[in-house]
């Protein structure tokens, strides 16, 4: 009778659960059995690993083999257990030391001919198994750069079975054939699966992406713009098409700040379970920009699918920009679902398989046109759509859902002179992000020691009884929630951009005129404030 047993992580979404493999030999008819409740992928494993373990010189126990993953209530999925199943079985065979392998954490898919495959996820992995106390993981080689993002963790990466069983054993490890340089890897193939989430329409933010100076007028929607980078508040620009509403929300991104290293491993953790993280960049460092068509589904759009919930769209752009244009155009079910995530920064998704809980703070920017033709707002422009189709178009944005949008800016027509560059152009983008990167620091020196990090995050009571305005600054928002026009959330909302506005212009707390520009960017009613870079007036 033999027994030994290795460690492998079961990923729930973005968060793992370190699996105990344990592999049992005893005397009688040559079988082979997997139990610990294992999907379809995981039970035809043990072809894979008995070819796999063949063809690398290692002999096959000839002898009922039993390989259990415990805990076995955890449902397990993937072909990222063959490394740790096999070498479980080469122990229990005493092939190697079993003792070698009690600590050690295996991950990564064997091919037939016994070379060892990259799988997704694998950083959530080394960071469960981090946490769990365990210090050596060994990897697939493609993916040794992503592991050895955990800190504290010595990384391992192997080609080929017949590399570990010598690293293992003390024997000279043996050479393996490297793909030539240039020429496509196969290998890589299991890291960007179809339909994992690239069709999401995710974008990586480049070094030198878009500019805004590109824009051609818009003042007040660059400025909203810089608000809602400065404060982490959402956006909804509404005006006719061809007036540059797409533009403004690609050039966002660019405008945040880069992210810290605890954030880039919460993206980089997303990605990687998605299939979408690129090969040979392990770590995501700029703000996704994640643009779903319109036509995507609620669960799309949340996450979900067939089996263990996967991320959707909103876990794909955390930390990032989500930007739903034609935002009337989605299906009011999918629309209505982002309201949790909204306030809460994260996502609970049920299905009958499990309980998924996946991280979704992101910066959301909607753009809609004034009705289904886009000329109703334009004088003269022969808009033919009667009030009932306006007012049904208008509606597909529920009021809940827009209550949530701290912003709400018209995007008006460009005129010539701003088009033909007659105005001057517009701040770059490096310029706007300098004042951005400077308001967040000051958020983050008022907000140290608390669990917010922008001021789009803190609570309206804790606004409005530790963060006090200027002494009669609330005036016409207050004036305002009487006459109906904003909600006990709209007030909220209004001090949180209020918050922001000063921060911009370097005050130590809002002004009269802070408030107005929050509210005249929160109803597009006019306050009389001038739209100013940087100031919040005058």
């Amino acid at each position: 009778m033999g027994f030994a047993r290795a460690c492998s992580v079961a990923l729930v979404g973005v968060e793992g659960v370190v699996v105990e493999v344990q592999a049992d030999l005893e005397p009688g008819v040559a079988a082979f059995t997997l139990v610990g409740l294992p999907d379809k992928s995981l039970v035809e494993s043990r072809d894979r690993v008995r070819a796999a373990v063949v063809n690398s010189g290692a002999e096959w126990p000839q002898k009922k083999l039993t390989v259990g993953l415990s805990p076995a209530s955890v449902p397990k999925g993937g072909s990222g257990f063959d490394l740790a199943v096999a070498m479980a079985v080469l122990g229990a065979a005493e092939r190697i030391d079993p003792k070698a392998i009690a600590d050690l954490v295996l991950i990564g898919e064997l091919g037939l001919d016994g070379r060892v495959r990259p799988v997704r996820g694998v950083l959530p992995a080394v960071l469960a198994a981090a946490e769990a106390g365990y210090r050596q993981v060994v990897v697939p080689e493609q993916t040794a750069g992503e592991a050895s993002l955990v800190p504290g963790v010595s990384v391992l990466g192997v080609r080929s079975l017949r590399q570990l069983i010598a690293v293992l054993t003390d024997e000279p490890v043996p050479e393996e054939e490297a793909v030539p340089e240039g020429s496509p890897d196969p290998m890589l193939a299991g890291l960007m699966v179809p339909g994992a989430g690239v069709g999401t329409g995710l974008a990586m933010t480049p070094v030198e992406g878009p500019d805004l100076a590109d824009v051609a007028g818009q003042r007040a929607a660059r400025k909203a713009l810089e608000v809602a980078a400065a404060g982490g508040h959402h956006l909804l620009l509404h005006g006719p098409p061809g007036a540059g509403k797409t533009m403004l929300a690609e050039r966002l991104s660019g405008v945040l700040p880069p992210l810290t290293r605890r954030e880039s491993l919460e993206v980089t953790a997303v990605h990687s379970v998605a299939g979408i993280l690129p090969p040979g960049e392990p770590l995501v460092r700029t703000p996704p920009y994640c643009a779903p068509h319109h036509s995507a589904t609620m669960q799309s759009l949340v996450g979900g699918g067939t089996g263990l919930p996967r991320p959707g769209a909103v876990s794909l752009a955390h930390r990032g920009v989500l930007f739903l244009d034609e935002t009337p155009e989605f299906s009011g079910k999918a629309l209505d679902a982002l309201r949790q995530p909204l306030e809460s920064g994260h996502v609970v998704v049920a299905r009958s398989a499990g309980v998924v809980r996946l991280p979704a703070r992101f910066l959301m920017v909607l753009a809609a046109n004034p009705c289904p033709c886009g000329r109703h707002t334009l004088h003269g422009a022969g808009c033919e759509c009667p009030p009932s189709a306006v007012r049904r178009y208008q509606a597909r944005l529920s009021g809940p859902l827009l209550d949530r949008v701290d912003l709400r800016v018209g995007v008006e027509p460009v005129d010539r002179s701003d088009l033909l560059g007659r105005g001057g152009r517009g701040e770059s983008t490096a310029a706007v992000a300098a004042r951005v990167r400077e308001a967040r620091e000051r958020a983050a020196a008022r907000l140290e020691g608390t669990p917010w990090r922008v001021n789009s995050e803190v609570p309206g009571h804790e606004l409005r009884t530790r963060w006090l305005v200027a002494p009669g600054a609330l005036s016409a928002a207050e004036r305002d929630m009487e006459r109906g026009l904003l909600t006990a959330r709209g007030l909220d909302r209004v001090l949180r951009v209020a918050w922001t506005v000063a921060d911009l212009a370097g005050r130590d707390r809002p002004q009269a005129h802070d408030v107005d520009l929050a509210l005249q960017l929160r109803t597009g009613i006019s306050r009389g404030v001038p739209v100013t870079a940087g100031g919040g007036g005058r």
